[in-house]
């Protein structure tokens, strides 16, 4: 309730006082509020964003992926307000990624593209983590945070951009949701789209998705607190990321590492064409192309070629994975 003492408050306090005014306030919700309340430096519209992001994503999700011309419409004009209220100061200049300039929407959510093996031990941490600045790692300003509350809490759902579309791939239970405050908040509205899993449950889907030929991605967002909050299988045809990737807007970061091909090995079977989601395979007379700027270094083509012909290699260009372990280990 609203008490003599709020005109004392910062705008964002105000805000969540109204919040729970207006509705039912659960344990998951009450630590979502709070959560936000802390992490978005007491600037309203940003606090009002991540409540509306967590509390209605399957909504959130299916406007933006909308063509609609009144959605369209909305869009700019949202972008537009966006531009004009004020916003939390950046530490250093707007930086390239994937060769293009951020300040869009990639900066607010986007994806980091994690091997399979990667993924799991993302699911395998049993200990609280902190890494509040991933800034060579995932090379966006407003959510590069990885910090895990509760990381053996996961929750399976029903993919939000799936669900969107009108013949979505399927299954529809792919994406994996991490951690405090997010499951929970989650779970308590969508309890119907989603389960509790054991960390080697979810590590089993990951495993089944890859071989469907799925993308892992770990992705990020500033309505999310500004850190990490879900694994998701994706599709090149039903991810909002993956589309808008392809239409210019860089919300992917590639994994750090970039497929190869030994021309020994490779015996021009082209079976593994078909699986790459980013188009970074053609075919040769003889072999198998590799375009080094299209390829994310996802893997799922190394698992495609029965001669073992392709193999994942780090390499600089493309950033620096997001191994998990390598990444808490004390330097």
């Amino acid at each position: 309730m609203l008490d003599k003492n709020d005109h004392l408050l910062t705008p964002t306090r105000a805000m969540s006082r109204f919040l729970e005014t207006i509705f039912s306030i659960s344990p998951a919700k009450k630590q979502f509020i709070s959560e936000a309340w802390k992490s978005q430096q007491n600037i309203p519209w940003d606090f009002l964003h991540a409540y509306i992001y967590a509390r209605w994503p399957y909504k959130y999700i299916a406007l933006a992926n909308s063509d609609h011309g009144i959605i369209q419409l909305a869009k700019k004009f949202t972008y537009v307000l966006i531009q004009l209220l004020p916003k939390k100061k950046l530490a250093k200049p707007v930086e390239l990624v994937a060769g293009k300039a951020t300040g869009t929407t990639a900066d607010y959510y986007h994806g980091k593209v994690i091997p399979v093996e990667n993924a799991q031990k993302l699911l395998m941490v049993n200990e609280p983590v902190r890494l509040p600045d991933l800034e060579q790692v995932i090379p966006y300003h407003r959510a590069r945070a990885l910090i895990l509350e509760n990381p053996d809490h996961i929750l399976q759902v029903k993919c939000p951009c799936r669900m969107a579309k009108k013949s979505p791939c399927q299954p529809l239970d792919v994406c994996l949701i991490v951690g405090e405050p997010f499951a929970s908040m989650v779970y308590q509205h969508y309890s119907s789209r989603s389960r509790w899993i054991s960390p080697d449950e979810a590590c089993e889907i990951l495993v089944t998705e890859d071989s469907r030929g799925r993308v892992h991605h770990a992705f990020f967002s500033e309505m999310m607190l500004g850190r990490f909050f879900a694994i998701c299988n994706c599709c090149s045809c039903c991810c909002t990321a993956m589309k808008a990737h392809q239409r210019g807007t860089p919300m992917l970061a590639p994994s750090g590492y970039l497929a190869k091909v030994d021309q020994d090995l490779c015996t021009a079977c082209y079976e593994c064409e078909p699986f790459c989601n980013f188009g970074a395979l053609s075919r040769t007379l003889d072999s198998i192309r590799i375009n080094r700027d299209l390829c994310m270094g996802c893997g799922i083509c190394t698992s495609k070629c029965p001669m073992d012909a392709i193999t994942l290699h780090l390499e600089p260009a493309k950033g620096i994975p997001l191994e998990i372990f390598s990444l808490i280990e004390p330097t």
